[in-house]
This record gives C-alpha cells, sequence and structure tokens, in this order.
C-alpha cells in the first residue's frame, strides 16, 4: 500500500449472505496477505460451523448483539466491546440468536479473498462437498 486508504461506515466490497453481510475494511492486497479486516453484521439466527485454521489468527472485536464463540473446552458469550482471539489450530464455531456486529480480523490470512471466491460460485458448487472442502483449504479453514 503507498497512499492511505479511507473506507468510510457502509462502504469497502461487500457480500451479503443468507446469514450476515460482510465489508471488506483491509483488503489483504494491501498487506501483502498478511492481515484482513471484516466488518460482519450478522442476522439473526447466524452460525458459524466448527473449524480451525492452520495458519490464521482470527481476532473478533464485537460492536453490537451477543455473540457466543464455542470452543472444545468453553463457550464464552460475548457483549459489546469484548475481543476473543483464536490462535492457529483451536477449533471453534460461532452463533448469534438475535443479530449484531462484530469486527474479524485475519492474521496470516486472506479471508477477504475467500468471500470474493464464495460471491463467484454458483449454488450446484456450494452443493458439491468435494469442491467446498478444497476451496476452504485453499484459504486455511478446516471444517471437522
Amino acid at each position: 500500500m503507498k497512499e492511505k486508504e479511507v473506507i468510510k461506515n457502509g462502504e469497502g466490497e461487500n457480500y451479503n449472505y443468507s446469514q450476515d453481510h460482510c465489508f471488506v475494511k483491509l483488503s489483504s492486497h494491501y498487506t501483502n496477505g498478511e492481515l484482513s479486516i471484516i466488518e460482519d453484521t450478522l442476522k439473526p439466527g447466524f452460525y458459524l460451523a466448527r473449524h480451525h485454521h492452520k495458519i490464521m489468527t482470527e481476532i473478533f472485536y464485537i460492536i453490537e448483539g451477543e455473540v457466543e464463540l464455542i470452543f472444545d473446552d468453553e463457550t464464552i458469550m460475548t457483549k459489546p466491546g469484548d475481543t476473543v482471539t483464536v490462535p492457529p489450530n483451536v477449533w471453534h464455531a460461532a452463533a448469534c440468536k438475535d443479530g449484531g456486529k462484530m469486527m474479524s480480523i485475519f492474521k496470516n490470512g486472506q479471508f477477504d479473498l475467500y468471500l470474493e471466491r464464495l460471491s463467484k460460485m454458483s449454488d450446484s458448487d456450494f452443493e458439491d462437498p468435494e469442491l467446498m472442502k478444497s476451496v476452504s483449504a485453499e484459504f486455511d479453514i478446516y471444517e471437522g
């Protein structure tokens, strides 16, 4: 990145999925793949399946609502202002019953490129479990 970049509220590359609406606030393109920041508006009933990352550190900063972060050894109910850092190789899931908003920061990850890839996939692509497993692994996301 050679110049400053300003992304205002409600701006940034955005991906509106059935469970959440993501805005890319910092693309990994500007950080040599080292960092990306996503503002994530969680729709009521949001659920992110259990997964882990082998390289990526994921940081959740809660802005609005209550977000449940589920780990193998405990469940944490987060509230606005809370920050939870998930290092590589820690299995986790997330749920948000009533909706909310959080910033997700990905160190050593290109989650923004994962969202971009998903946005270009067809319904039949999403129904192909081997393809989905391959795409996820390409972006350091392993479900199980």
